[in-house]
């Protein structure tokens, strides 16, 4: 195509552990079943194609070989060569009904894509904003786009302590803005770096380059802790209910927050209340005790 595919790489709710449990729903849901038929009603959700028609196309009739994830990228893997990429936006969610469920199932406000497999189960996409996307690329398409300057994901392939500090070697930028950036590593976004952050007890306005080894090699642990954590709580759901598992349950793992949305509410750690800045136009959570700069 000679053109790099910008793919949106916001990192905004869901996040990585959100995502990873829809996953694992369309997995179990689709793998191995053909895709009787498809329908796109909206352009947004198709911009990364020439139209709905051609997303509509591409998959119909095809088989669905793997459902993966990188960072918050959806990699649904076709037979023929095409890859199905969805990015849930910031209030994107699938939802799937089996197919002794869809007789009179009632199709649910903002649904802008509908996949008939071949067992009769519906696969549905539901985004009110409209930020989501769902993408059908064959192989030069997928190697033009921007998927491949992902970082390393967060939670299945972290990168190591002397991987990361060479990354971070230099960078002024504040850590906060250097893990929602995606390309140190990918799949985090507000909720899951306060979280890390502040478990690491790293203060969010540290200059990347600044971390010691020790410091890095608490941060990665923290990662790995409180996204693996909100995987097995199945997500994390907000008032707003934006984010639903695909069985339209909400996720469990509000409670479990240690800092986010939590302003002046106090620190579970030390009791002082929490405190929330502006980070390069993005709300941060943190302890001034906890985390000093």
């Amino acid at each position: 195509m000679g053109t790099v595919i910008r793919l949106s790489m916001e990192a905004s709710l869901p996040e990585l552990p959100e995502v990873e449990i829809t996953r694992r729903h369309l997995e179990k849901a689709m793998v191995g079943r053909k895709l009787q038929s498809v329908r796109v009603t909206h352009d947004r959700t198709a911009r990364y194609n020439t139209t709905t028609d051609e997303i509509e196309s591409r998959l119909s009739g095809r088989q669905v070989d793997s459902v993966g994830r990188r960072g918050k990228f959806l990699v649904v893997g076709l037979n023929d060569g095409y890859t199905m990429v969805a990015h849930l936006g910031m209030s994107g969610r699938f939802s799937i009904a089996s197919g002794t469920d869809t007789a009179n199932l009632e199709e649910a406000p903002h649904t802008h894509f509908v996949a008939i497999l071949d067992d009769g189960a519906e696969i549905s996409f539901i985004d009110p904003r409209t930020f989501g996307f769902i993408a059908v690329f064959d192989e030069d398409e997928l190697a033009d786009s921007n998927l491949s300057r992902l970082g390393p994901d967060a939670w299945l392939d972290p990168p190591s302590v002397p991987t990361l500090m060479k990354t971070l070697k230099g960078r002024t930028a504040p850590i906060k803005a250097l893990l929602l950036d995606q390309r140190p590593m990918a799949g985090l976004g507000n909720i899951y770096a306060d979280e890390a952050l502040h478990l690491a007890r790293i203060h969010p306005r540290t200059p990347g380059g600044d971390l010691d080894a020790t410091e890095v090699a608490r941060l990665l642990v923290a990662i790995r802790r409180v996204l693996s954590e909100a995987i097995d709580c199945g997500g994390t759901t907000l008032d707003d209910l934006a984010y639903l598992l695909p069985d339209g349950q909400a996720g469990d793992n509000l409670g479990r927050l240690g800092v986010y949305a939590r302003t002046d509410e106090p620190c579970l750690r030390c009791g002082t209340p929490v405190q929330r800045i502006v980070i390069r136009a993005r709300s941060t959570h943190f302890c001034p005790r906890c985390q000093r700069l």
